[in-house]
């Protein structure tokens, strides 16, 4: 806590959170390979997971930016934070974009230089041109995202505990309103080509949903909402009521315009369920989150997130990239939900992990205690909390 030496509480919630916010992305993403035969059926899903996948990872991004800022201090080097945090990263990022360009290339879409060398320095999201931000393993724009907002953070953080913890509140609740009026200002961005999905154009999504300072304000809000914890300050609801409030968010976002319903319904529920769940670790109270199986899952979701998409897509050109009946669409898709969190685990015990000890000295072991991080863990870094 503040003032003190020694290490802060374990936030496990914060890790478990993170498996249940992989189910609703690996649904969206599943809508995009349309699986489904049945038009019904296919609709249905269609309508349910639409704006899920957005959401997490809105979710994600602020839970950044809280989960960093918890184990952060101030005597902590910007230099070292962003070794562990390269070293978090890039070894899978790389592992992951190696295998995209390989299968893009058997599938005979190879991709171009444009889009593998930035995607490489995970800076495509600096692009405009759908081509570049969404290529290879597309879900590394995400990623890219983070990448920026690592760099900011050592100078974010340092301004943000200067503010006063009475004003806290007040400066989210700016963040907040910034937020919600991202798609207005997107507005005034060219309104062709149009997107080929949703409504708007492809520079305004780009804007919305992609382009990385914009982003980054989900983060600051996730520093923000750290510190409030970290200093006592009072929290509005619980964890129960904040989740509750997803439920009138996600219907309100499938009634406003696309570019509204990315990321604004939800950001108050966001900012609300994340400090409850962190006060509820801190009162030492148990819940399934806190659970070992959902602890470890979390644990394997950096990896799982990487993977899911390539498993998809890859696996449904080689099923022909056609249609299926429902029970075996069902099927398919319940595999590959299981062997994308199989080939996660791997990819956690064997090349994340050894990966971080490599390039940190870090003593981060499967199975025993890791640093929990934006990505969730490990975080080889020593400037971050550790979890269970």
């Amino acid at each position: 806590m503040p003032g003190t030496t020694h290490r802060r509480p374990e936030l496990p919630s914060l890790t478990g959170i993170r498996f249940l916010l992989a189910i609703p992305v690996f649904a969206f993403h599943v809508d995009m390979e349309k699986p489904f035969g049945d038009h019904g059926v296919a609709d249905a899903y269609a309508w349910t997971v639409s704006n899920g996948g957005w959401t997490a990872i809105s979710l994600f991004f602020v839970l950044s930016g809280f989960v960093i800022t918890w184990g952060s201090r101030p005597e902590h080097r910007a230099g070292r934070f962003w070794r562990g945090r390269a070293a978090k990263i890039y070894p899978l990022h790389v592992l992951t974009w190696a295998a995209a360009l390989i299968l893009l290339a058997v599938a005979g879409t190879a991709a171009t230089a444009r889009q593998a060398v930035p995607n490489l320095f995970l800076v495509h999201t600096w692009n405009p041109d759908r081509a570049v931000f969404s290529s290879l393993n597309d879900v590394s724009w995400s990623i890219s995202c983070e990448v920026f907002f690592y760099a900011a953070f050592p100078l974010l953080v340092r301004w943000i505990r200067r503010i006063r913890p009475e004003r806290l509140w007040y400066w989210a609740a700016a963040v907040i309103a910034a937020i919600l009026l991202v798609p207005a200002a997107s507005a005034l961005l060219p309104d062709r080509p149009p997107l080929p999905f949703g409504s708007g154009s492809v520079r305004q999504f780009w804007f919305v949903y992609v382009f990385p300072p914009v982003r980054l304000l989900e983060f600051v809000l996730g520093i923000l909402l750290a510190r409030i914890v970290r200093t006592g300050r009072r929290l509005p609801l619980g964890a129960a009521a904040a989740a509750l409030l997803f439920v009138p968010a996600q219907l309100l976002a499938k009634q406003l315009p696309f570019l509204w319903g990315l990321t604004t319904p939800s950001i108050i529920p966001i900012a609300l369920l994340l400090p409850a769940l962190a006060a509820r670790d801190l009162a030492g109270r148990t819940s399934l989150l806190t659970s070992r199986p959902l602890v470890t899952l979390g644990n394997w979701t950096f990896a799982f997130y990487l993977v899911h998409r390539l498993i998809l897509d890859h696996g449904h050109r080689a099923l022909g990239g056609g249609q299926f009946s429902t029970p075996v669409a069902t099927a398919l898709l319940l595999g590959a939900f299981a062997a994308s969190w199989l080939l996660a685990g791997a990819l956690h015990r064997y090349v994340e992990l050894p990966a971080v000890r490599l390039l940190t000295g870090s003593r981060t072991r499967p199975g025993g205690p890791t640093r929990q991080g934006s990505s969730g863990d490990p975080a080889p870094a020593p400037d971050l909390a550790t979890t269970t």
